[in-house]
């Protein structure tokens, strides 16, 4: 199915910002870096509803974790009656398991239109003209060139990154730092997703978790060393929005109840 209805509008939105902020271009942060930064946080924030209702999903489930893991310890060895307990808990609670889910459902066709929108510039912000793309600043602080991957050198030099004097399989010859940070980023928000429902999981669910946990920062660290890096400045500014919007979230709530 095509998203071009909704990734074409977010085109225009992004040509908008890089319009206003054309006049703030440097050697070192280009309006087309600061367009995509903007623009997703304007992409953030209108889903902030969403991912609201999502986060304050998993701050019950943490909130419940203590009732969850008393019923686990005393119907462990009954699966059937600790399933019906837990529907019963949270009924009680007004929580519905499926809530945390539908949020980011409903978020997907957007999130993935925005991906498309920064996989191709050329189609969806500067109108099919390819040549007005080729002739903008692109950098952003030691990259020099966002359409580009981050292990991308050419002949006459290093583009993206720090030389590591020998090329790598997958990795290239240039120390990819935003593909590492995508991962840290990554890693960081499952993390902060796991710790508010390890408690109510059981020991196969959470060793499942974990290895989850693990693996996604590796697969995301191989696919943003092949995706141009403002793909990758896409997905490591919507991974700090969403570590800023969780942290105030569940910690806003327990300053709360200290008080």
């Amino acid at each position: 199915m095509s998203l071009d209805f909704i990734a074409i509008p977010m085109g225009w939105l992004m040509r908008f910002i890089y319009n206003i902020v054309a006049p703030l271009d440097t050697k070192y942060l280009s309006a087309y870096a600061i367009s995509i930064i903007l623009a997703t946080i304007v992409v953030k924030f209108l889903l902030l509803p969403l991912t609201l209702k999502q986060t304050k999903s998993m701050k019950v489930m943490q909130d419940m974790a203590p009732r969850v893991k008393e019923l686990q310890d005393k119907y462990g060895k009954d699966p059937q009656t600790l399933q019906r307990k837990q529907m019963e808990l949270y009924k009680e609670a007004n929580y519905n398991p499926m809530s945390g889910c539908l949020p980011m459902l409903i978020q997907l066709p957007l999130i993935m239109a925005f991906f498309y929108v920064i996989q191709q510039p050329v189609k969806y912000v500067f109108g099919g003209d390819q040549a007005a793309f080729d002739i903008i600043n692109k950098s952003f602080l030691w990259i020099t060139d966002l359409g580009f991957t981050d292990g991308h050198v050419f002949e006459n030099g290093l583009v993206n990154g720090f030389s590591m004097g020998f090329s790598l399989p997958f990795i290239g010859a240039s120390i990819p730092i935003l593909a590492g940070v995508s991962a840290y980023t990554t890693y960081l928000t499952s993390k902060m997703s796991m710790s508010t429902q390890a408690a109510t999981m059981n020991e196969q669910q959470r060793s499942t978790q974990n290895m989850m946990t693990m693996m996604m920062p590796i697969m995301i660290f191989v696919m943003s060393i092949g995706f141009p890096t403002g793909l990758v400045l896409y997905w490591v500014v919507g991974n700090i929005f969403q570590l800023v919007q969780q942290w105030l979230i569940l910690n806003s709530s327990k300053k709360v109840k200290e008080e």
